[in-house]
């Protein structure tokens, strides 16, 4: 049975890896079964937030203004991790986020990885949901929900249910039970920054049409700079 990992939640923009980003990191190292460590931290997305995401999470964009960006902790985040194995509820989700960003940094980041979301799925399927917080409430586990640092200590606890109830019927399934590491799979290609053009005509297109902009012009990626071009464009016109 695996009883050290780390375990991991993160908070961001949106769901898509490729264009959202992460705003909040938390994680515990757990060994023997026993929480040992913890390691969170805001992250800077270099955009304001939507509405919906204030809403969701309770952070606020002026919590984050004054925060790392995510090249900056990035390093000492792996360094948390280590080689561990990744504990999550729906650890892929958050695996992709911090291999996107491990590959724009040029970083190697390769993981095996348990997924609670898949468990509870299989031996759970009579509960209304199996979100994190329905799960916490069924076990009445504490929880104050998506904060990265509290759901990851909930997911932990979580885990140690699953265990006692599922753990020896699960390794019936030999190699494929759920209980035992997976490789984690999430193919990430790194950014392009915005090119000089891209630059100039975002700058221009602001001037112009005296705008304010919700986002930094210098950290756009080529493709997000690209789609706010055409953006501006189709509501501004050149």
């Amino acid at each position: 049975m695996t009883d050290s990992y780390v375990c991991i939640d993160l908070e961001t923009t949106g769901l898509d890896p490729k264009r959202d980003k992460i705003i909040e990191i938390g994680a515990v190292r757990v060994e023997a079964g026993q929480i040992t460590a913890q390691w969170e931290s805001f992250v800077n997305p270099r955009r304001k937030l939507e509405e919906r995401i204030v809403e969701l999470t309770g952070i606020r964009d002026e919590q984050l203004v004054d925060a790392p960006k995510i090249d900056e902790i990035l390093p000492e985040f792996l360094d948390f991790v280590k080689d561990k194995v990744l504990l999550g509820h729906s650890v892929l989700f958050d695996f992709s986020f911090l291999k996107k960003a491990a590959v724009n940094e040029r970083l190697t980041f390769e993981r095996l990885g348990i997924d609670t979301l898949k468990i509870a799925r299989k031996y759970l399927q009579d509960l209304e949901s199996r979100s994190l917080g329905h799960l916490c409430q069924y076990y009445q586990i504490p929880h104050s929900a998506h904060r990265a640092l509290e759901d990851a200590k909930a997911t932990a606890a979580l885990y140690g249910r699953l265990v006692q109830d599922f753990y020896e019927k699960e390794e019936q399934e030999g190699e494929e039970s759920l209980f035992r590491p997976k490789q984690l799979l999430y193919k990430a290609k790194r950014d392009t920054p915005l090119t000089i053009p891209q630059k100039e005509q975002l700058y221009k297109l602001v001037d112009k049409h005296k705008l304010i902009v919700d986002y930094e012009i210098e950290s756009l990626t080529r493709s997000e700079a690209s789609r706010k071009i055409d953006q501006l464009l189709l509501k501004y016109g050149r």
